[in-house]
């Protein structure tokens, strides 16, 4: 791409946790294709590494950084190693987070006897692994003096969903978080760093997969209400948020900020009628 493409990332350097997981590959592929230097933070370094590798391989510029988003101190040795071979941050994309089977509630069990353990963590890896984070490396891009902060929000904090309580809570949190925390960036640098967040539809991943689709990849009963519920009838596939994370982390949207970015099949807006 060329300098003058408001679109473009180029000479941009971007931080990805969850930069590992399935959403996480779509995101540092789409990333370097749009000039970012890279860099890939999960826990597992293999993973990691060969994603790096190729980005690298292709000519892109990226560096695999082994980090846990819920300790402190690993994500400050990660911004080091980054500042060591990039110099600076200019942007952040809070991809890590998830849901565990003890936070989904059953229809069968009792509502009056949650897994509070579950839920806990679950908050935590999504709420917190997306504020520790955003402490860490949004320090650099104060530091730098611009910059865009992308989280990741969901449909469960817009719509009731049965089963996923924990993921609920965690993501209505986010929006919030993301609401609080783009104004006090606004009040504090004007519109020289932005946050905003993306909402994915229903997407088919390993940690959902086993909701909604039975062994054979025909869909279970929760898979065909989803795809009822959505206009566009089918699941989304990972690429298919590439344009709204560029475009985000982009100059392209240099006057957006606070704001939930839903890419969703329509999911949202169908009443169901």
């Amino acid at each position: 791409m060329s300098s003058d493409n408001i679109f473009s990332l180029t000479g941009k350097v971007i931080v990805v946790t969850g930069g590992t997981g399935v959403l996480g590959a779509s995101f540092v592929k789409a990333l370097a294709l749009a000039g970012a230097k890279v860099a890939i933070l999960g826990r597992n370094a293999d993973v990691a590494n060969q994603r790096a590798k190729e980005i690298n391989d292709n000519g892109g510029d990226a560096l695999a950084v082994v980090a846990d988003v819920l300790n402190e101190e690993s994500l400050i040795e990660a911004k080091e190693q980054i500042l060591v071979k990039y110099k600076k941050i200019d942007g952040l994309v809070n991809g890590a987070g998830g849901n565990m089977p003890g936070a989904v509630v059953d229809p069968s069990a009792s509502v009056f006897d949650l897994d509070m353990d579950s839920l806990n963590k679950v908050m935590n890896l999504n709420l917190f692994g997306t504020i520790l984070p955003t402490q860490v490396f949004g320090q650099e891009i104060a530091k730098n003096g611009s910059g865009s902060i992308v989280n990741i929000s969901s449909m469960a904090s817009q719509r009731a969903i049965t089963k996923v309580l924990g993921y609920s809570l965690a993501k209505s949190a986010i929006d919030g978080y993301t609401k609080w925390f783009s104004t006090e960036l606004a009040n504090r640098y004007g519109d020289k760093i932005r946050m905003n967040a993306i909402a994915p539809g229903f997407f088919l991943t390993e940690q959902n997969r086993d909701l909604l689709t039975n062994p054979d990849g025909t869909f279970k009963e929760r898979g065909n209400l989803v795809i009822k519920q959505t206009p566009f009838k089918r699941f989304g596939t990972a690429d298919e948020l590439e344009g709204a994370l560029v475009w985000l982390l982009s100059d392209a949207s240099k006057f957006v900020t606070g704001s939930i970015i839903n890419v969703d099949g329509g999911f949202s807006t169908f009443s169901g009628v």
